[in-house]
């Protein structure tokens, strides 16, 4: 069957909103109109207000719902008052038997609408503000009838009828409540019971129709309005057709983001289907953009993109849908179809649908927003691994942007720029950053890509808040702070007279760019788009009506009780998710910034928040990365088998990322773990598999490159082939050296002290650990500078015991950070450690005190076991059963040599387990 006939584009009557109507009569009854009052209390009536207003503002799904959905959403809003509702919604509907019924229906509605022509009005009139969302509502839907031919109404009635009959095929007979005469006033026609809506034909619209073809002519009907009017009606509405049903393949298709009961349906072929409104139609796909980047490729691509064709057909005038294919192309990793859709985006729309960015000045959009379809292409070779060419579309982007006069844009490019180069390795960028918006490149003065990420840094930040961009103010705070963490601030010119300073980071301008990015949620009203507030809240008020516990609680005649909870378990947070997904990232961020620091217990507390108090918000990468941290904080002070537990549960939890993320924490554990027990084979397959995550295929990631060459590194090092695992370390620290990787470089300099304190050259190690101690001040690594004073002093140690008292001094120095904050291995080293600067001391006597020593030893081979880290483990029972011997106890100093031989029997014979690496992708 044809659709209605309207105008492309236009806003359209329909069956459900026909219905709505109906309901909009019973809410707000015209003077001239007899319907029974049928609610007892105030708030009832109220709540079919709400309920409404809900169903006109909802964007849980792109079609309007069927008479049998919108029935059962009626009983859900509570109270014996919704089975009148029902029988007066159906009776009204199979009054409409005839044009005439249509115009006089409309006519009536015109009597509920509030204005200067209304008349006077009764004392418990009920009227609608002509401005209100419901008033708009209403006076469209009478205006888009006045538009309709005579055919179009027509074509109403017969979808009117059909929308009848899907109802009564798909639902029970009706049961009319029991009801008590003295306390409600309810009536149900008594006619109701028999009526076959089957046989229900329009023989008469079927006559004129017939007639009006027969004629080759079109009288329009009713039209009231001028044809200037039509141009009003800007939401898109789109009739039945046979040529878009949804046929077998739609039947099998399986939920996305949020799945309703009617989102892929089943459709009679008599049937017609129909759009929501525009405004719905918008609601939704941004909750499906957000869905599709909180929940990366474990949202369902083949789903999504079904129903995204579907809507294309219908309305191939909402071009935003080619970017959504976009999205889920760019979040599923196919590089094909995302650059497609982004070019067909901007090739359709010019860019201009379903952005927020501020316009540019007039006469500059011409051509349509060029730079944003380069920044939108810039990001997506970022997505992919593409840094060079990203880096090349983003610096054109910029070019095009101060063109178009496009500061917005430029602010937003630049923000770009800026996470690329501080997330991936470009040792240079000459030739290709401009150097129209850097004056100091304009005088001659040479950058570095440090130097010049800081001036970028600080120009957009400046950008974002001249043009009040607060999100990208946040977000630009947090990119300050993630550059001060690892950055020593230098001035960027060389000349002029050189004052004194500490070349050393500063963790307070961290924590002040952290507490500028979290001001953020405090002033997000100016932002907020009564889109997403008005829709979320309306979308998920209809949804926790078909909760058992809601309607249970909203059933009770008690009104007030019913609207507490209607408060409680619908009304979403006021405060927009991008907004929350940002404080959540500070967070995020502070954890990276205490691990840095050293402080453990602080960095735990920072992941617990995020994991706990954003998980809703954040996407799947944010929050897998604060589990995370959890599970390493687990492994570190718990041991592996917790760890692994833990690991296995958010593996399940988070699939889309189990190759990313979570795989490599996953093989750092084993690698560990290998390490300890001594099972070599293991490490190093654990390093090939880490080395190939690693390659240049999938992108350059530096951080993941320096991990895979450390692991390896030291592999190399337990095997103790020491020229090899110095050769490693040396290429890498010159790797992390040229892209100025300072943090990574106190890792590898105290790698380098450990190798060679090991191959018995302890004064060749003295220079590298005394390095690493200068990073690790320079940068404020506190923990880590703890584990090289450690280094340290077991170099001094290894120099002879006239050098004893020294490393006993620097090992007591360290304590209170490593007890304060350190695992359970560097603990158990400390203790090692301070009970050989005991036993190597001469002025030290075991007999006067040996508790001093057996106490340290003691502690450090309980918590060695817990991590089956043999070798350490043997050392601490070997030192032990000497101290026994010399105290002439023998029977403890056999028990402390028997698990000495245990495991030194497990470091040489490491047990063969069920392959770790068989299922770990």
């Amino acid at each position: 069957m044809a659709g209605i006939v309207k105008p492309p584009g236009a806003f359209a009557v329909t069956p459900h909103k026909v219905s709505v109507c109906i309901l909009l009569q019973v809410y707000a009854p015209a003077a001239q109109i007899s319907v029974p009052f049928p609610f007892s209390t105030v708030n009832q009536h109220n709540r079919l207000g709400l309920f409404l207003l809900s169903l006109t503002k909802s964007y849980d799904d792109i079609f309007e719902p069927k008479l049998d959905e919108l029935i059962h959403q009626l009983r859900g809003i509570g109270g014996l008052y919704n089975y009148w509702l029902t029988d007066h919604l159906t009776s009204k509907l199979l009054a409409l038997s005839s044009p005439d019924d249509l115009f006089n229906f409309f006519s009536d509605m015109r009597g509920i609408l509030g204005g200067p022509e209304a008349g006077v009005l009764e004392d418990d009139q009920v009227i609608l503000d002509p401005n209100s969302h419901l008033g708009m509502f209403l006076r469209r839907c009478i205006l888009a009838f006045n538009l309709l031919s005579f055919e179009g109404a027509c074509h109403l009635l017969t979808s009117i009828g059909m929308y009848c009959k899907e109802a009564i095929s798909s639902c029970p007979p009706y049961e009319a409540p029991h009801l008590d005469d003295s306390s409600n006033d309810l009536e149900t026609p008594p006619e109701y019971e028999n009526m076959e809506l089957e046989n229900l034909v329009f023989e008469k619209v079927t006559e004129e129709i017939e007639a009006r073809e027969r004629a080759g002519g079109r009288v329009s009907f009713h039209l009231h309005a001028p044809q200037a009017l039509v141009g009003l009606v800007e939401d898109i509405e789109v009739p039945g057709d046979p040529e878009f049903k949804h046929g077998g393949k739609l039947r099998e298709a399986c939920h996305y983001a949020h799945p309703t009961s009617n989102t892929l349906r089943d459709l009679d072929p008599s049937g017609g289907i129909f759009l929501r409104t525009n405004w719905q139609i918008q609601g939704f796909l941004q909750e499906q953009a957000d869905a599709l980047e909180k929940q990366g490729s474990s949202f369902s691509l083949n789903d999504f993109e079904l129903m995204l064709r579907q809507l294309q057909k219908l309305a191939p005038e909402l071009h935003r849908v080619h970017f959504l294919r976009y999205l889920n192309g760019l979040y599923h990793d196919d590089c094909i179809a995302a650059l497609e859709n982004v070019h067909r985006y901007f090739d359709y729309s010019a860019g201009i649908e379903g952005f927020d960015f501020v316009p540019p000045a007039s006469g500059c959009n011409t051509f349509g927003r060029y730079e944003i379809a380069l920044l939108c292409l810039g990001m997506m070779h970022f997505h992919f691994g593409h840094p060079k060419q990203a880096l090349e579309v983003l610096t054109e982007a910029v070019h095009f942007s101060q063109l178009q006069s496009n500061d917005t844009c430029l602010a937003y490019t630049l923000a770009a720029i800026c996470n690329l180069l501080s997330e991936t390795g470009i040792s240079s960028t000459t030739g290709i950053l401009g150097s129209s918006y850097s004056p100091l490149t304009r005088i001659g003065i040479s950058l570095s890509v440090q130097q010049q990420l800081f001036v970028l840094l600080r120009g957009s930040l400046k950008r974002a808040e001249n043009l009040k961009l607060k999100r990208l103010v946040a977000s630009n705070h947090l990119a300050m702070a993630k550059f001060d963490l690892t950055h020593v601030q230098r001035p960027l010119v060389s000349f002029g007279p050189k004052a004194s300073m500490k070349l050393r980071t500063s963790p307070i301008n961290v924590c002040k760019e952290l507490r500028l990015s979290s001001q953020l949620i405090s002033e997000f009203g100016s932002e907020t788009s009564s889109m997403t507030t008005d829709g979320a809240f309306s979308t998920a008020w209809l949804k926790n009506l078909q909760k058992p516990m809601d309607s249970q609680v909203l059933s009770q005649e008690s009104g007030s009780g019913s609207n507490n909870a209607f408060q409680f378990c619908a009304q979403p947070s006021s405060v927009p998710a991008s907004v929350l997904q940002l404080v959540g990232s500070s967070y995020l961020l502070r954890a990276t910034a205490w691990e840095i620091y050293g402080s453990s217990s602080l960095a735990r507390f920072n992941a617990l928040v995020h994991a706990t108090c954003f998980p809703d918000v954040s996407s799947s990468s944010d929050t897998a990365l604060a589990y995370l941290k959890l599970i390493q904080h687990l492994a570190v002070f718990k041991g592996y088998k917790e760890a692994f537990a833990a690991l296995k549960i958010a593996a399940e939890k988070f699939l889309s990322v189990s190759k990313s993320r979570i795989l490599l924490l996953k093989l750092q554990l084993l690698h560990e773990r290998a390490l300890h027990r001594g099972h070599l084979k293991l490490a190093q397959q654990v390093c090939d598999e880490l080395g190939v995550l690693a390659s240049s295929v999938t992108g350059v990631d530096m951080e993941l490159k320096t991990e895979a060459s450390l692991r390896n590194a030291r592999t190399l090092l337990a095997a103790n082939q020491f020229s090899e695992a110095a050769a490693v370390a040396h290429s890498l620290f010159c790797m992390c050296y040229k892209f100025n990787m300072q943090v990574e470089n106190a890792s590898v300099l105290l790698l380098l002290a450990e190798i060679h304190k090991k191959s018995g050259n302890a004064v060749l190690g003295l220079p590298y650990a005394l390095a690493s101690l200068s990073f690790c001040q320079s940068f404020n690594l506190d923990l880590l500078k703890a584990s090289a004073t450690l280094t340290l002093a077991e170099l001094w140690l290894s120099l002879g015991s006239n050098h004893a008292k020294r490393a006993l001094s620097l090992v007591h120095g360290a304590f209170p950070m490593i007890l304060g904050q350190g695992g359970l291995e560097l603990r158990a080293r400390a203790f090692i450690v301070e009970a050989k600067c005991y036993l190597s001391d001469p002025s030290f006597s075991v007999f006067e005190d040996s508790d001093v020593v057996l106490d340290p030893l003691r502690q450090a081979s309980d918590e060695l076991q817990l991590l089956e880290y043999h070798e350490l483990a043997a050392e601490a029972f070997y030192l032990t059963a000497m101290v026994f011997d010399k105290l002439g106890r023998l029977e403890d100093r056999e028990d402390a040599a028997a698990s000495f031989k245990k495991h030194i029997l497990a470091l040489e014979n490491p047990q063969d387990e069920e392959d770790p690496l068989a299922n770990i992708f």
